[in-house]
């Protein structure tokens, strides 16, 4: 199993931005497919983006994209997710997952980390 750590999150205004880290140890190989989800008050989780090992194929939640980065430094077990021009709507629980590409399923989670935008 692969352990994962998010980190960063906080309180920022509208329009501002915050950098979201996930740390990985433990098995990593099975992290070959990383993600950011989001569960704000009231609603389901909803995924924001994905990261490949390897090629670095990305994918984000068209609410996100364009303000969102999500990376990976594979050397540092790390997943980041850079996020500007953020929202009010951008409040949630932030977490990271990973799965192996056979998986059809995340099967790590972290215990998400806070993000509050205010107006």
């Amino acid at each position: 199993q692969v352990q994962l750590v998010e980190s960063g999150g906080g309180l920022v205004q509208a329009g501002g931005s915050l950098r979201l880290s996930c740390a990985a140890s433990g098995r990593t190989f099975s992290s070959d497919v990383m993600g950011w989800f989001r569960q704000a008050p009231g609603k389901e989780r909803e995924f924001v983006a994905f990261i490949t090992r390897g090629e670095g194929t990305t994918s984000y939640a068209t609410s996100v994209e364009g303000r969102f980065t999500i990376s990976r430094d594979n050397a540092k077990n790390t997943l980041y997710l850079q996020m500007n021009s953020l929202k009010v709507e951008d409040t949630a629980v932030y977490y990271c997952a990973a799965r192996r590409f056979a998986a059809s399923e995340y099967e790590q989670w972290g215990r998400g980390t806070q993000v509050t935008v205010s107006s």
